[in-house]
């Protein structure tokens, strides 16, 4: 989801060995390509949350959910072939300043598609295989994502370190998933039975929901600091601006999916103060997160009058930008505001335009002589 995401060679101190094989379609399947099944996923489960829906609009959801549930599979398989086939090149996405921070995106991945089939898939699954595969999906995601946050700031602390200059926007792809994890998973509260383990999912999702939060808000300031102190970058990496909207609007969306369900895991007090929190939050948030939306499209409007080049970086206008969604939606719904419902439906407008040529063009560029397969 960064501008880094086509094109990202190993970083030199973890360049393979010569005699180890590098070439090949499979030879730069990263998890960069994840990002793809993130902002395909986003559509069909923005969707299925607008206030105003129609049966037309369930049925293209459905189709979305089963293209990026399609997609994940490929992937993974892609990505264990490519563990066999190029383990130096593997191990060496891990150490590249570069691409580790994208090992965010399987976890979120498997999250996005797994919180689809409760919302959209249960036609194609029927109610209790979405709810399984809701929920292994969700484990493996969290599990994954957790991992990721702790590895890879780790690694990028000790090993590259961000200087007097802050940091670049796909530091927030590490330390998002947990968030992911605390949204999607309030799907799957009502589902444990009611007592202990209930609240005890509850609050875990809750404790997610903190990890991501205070980490995200950390690293956001680091990338404002870049900006202050370095500007907007390369064209290549401007669409990484949108990353910042990911945790903003994914929180949004978390505290209210998780309010909603308060009142079935925990007593009160806690249960209205939990409930009142989605709304008490979600709007300053969303307030920053429209801001940060209009002060992300101009620059990339800036580039774009130059030159912006595609990547699989503008994979960043989809998934982000769903989280906005999402998050407009459910604040509409527990605010009972009307206007905000409009502005979720104007937003799903802009999200799905983005997916659209996004989609199209990353097509074009995989088939034309695997063009963004075979980028050096």
């Amino acid at each position: 989801m960064s501008g880094t995401l086509v094109a990202v060679a190993p970083h030199p101190s973890a360049a393979p060995a010569a005699t180890a094989p590098t070439d090949g379609p499979l030879a730069r399947i990263g998890p960069n390509w994840f990002t793809a099944v993130m902002g395909t996923g986003i559509v069909a489960n923005a969707a299925e949350l607008l206030p105003h829906r129609t049966p037309a609009l369930h049925d293209f959801a459905v189709v979305v959910w089963l293209a990026a549930a399609a997609l994940l599979a490929v992937l993974v398989v892609a990505t264990a072939l490519h563990w066999v086939r190029y383990p130096a090149v593997a191990r060496g996405h891990l150490a590249d300043p570069a691409m580790a921070p994208l090992y965010g995106a399987p976890p979120m991945a498997l999250l996005t598609v797994g919180a689809g089939s409760l919302l959209v898939g249960r036609d194609v699954l029927g109610p209790d295989a979405a709810v399984v595969v809701a929920s292994v999906l969700w484990a493996a995601g969290t599990l994954g994502g957790v991992l990721c946050a702790a590895v890879v700031p780790y690694r990028l602390f000790t090993r590259v370190g961000f200087g007097a200059g802050g940091a670049p926007a796909t530091w927030l792809l590490p330390v998002v998933p947990p968030m992911v994890s605390a949204a999607t998973g309030a799907a799957l509260v009502p589902h444990v039975a009611a007592g202990q383990g209930r609240e005890a999912l509850l609050l875990g999702l809750y404790a997610l929901f903190g990890v991501s939060l205070l980490a995200s808000l950390v690293t956001i300031a680091l990338v404002v600091l870049r900006l202050v102190a370095t500007g907007a970058g390369e064209a290549l990496a401007v669409p990484s601006l949108f990353v910042v909207l990911g945790p903003l609007g994914q929180s949004v969306t978390a505290a209210n999916l998780l309010g909603a369900q308060a009142h079935g895991a925990i007593g009160a007090p806690y249960a209205g103060g939990l409930q009142a929190l989605g709304v008490v939050y979600g709007a300053p948030v969303w307030g920053f997160a429209m801001l940060w939306l209009a002060i992300a499209a101009a620059v990339v409007l800036r580039a774009a009058r130059e030159h912006l080049p595609f990547s699989l970086g503008w994979w960043s206008f989809t998934f982000p930008v769903g989280t906005v969604v999402t998050g407009t939606s459910v604040l509409a719904r527990d605010a009972g505001l009307a206007p905000l419902s409009w502005v979720a439906v104007a937003l799903f407008v802009l999200l799905v335009a983005a997916w659209a040529t996004v989609a199209a063009r990353t097509v074009h560029g995989a088939a034309r002589r695997g063009g963004l397969l075979r980028a050096a």
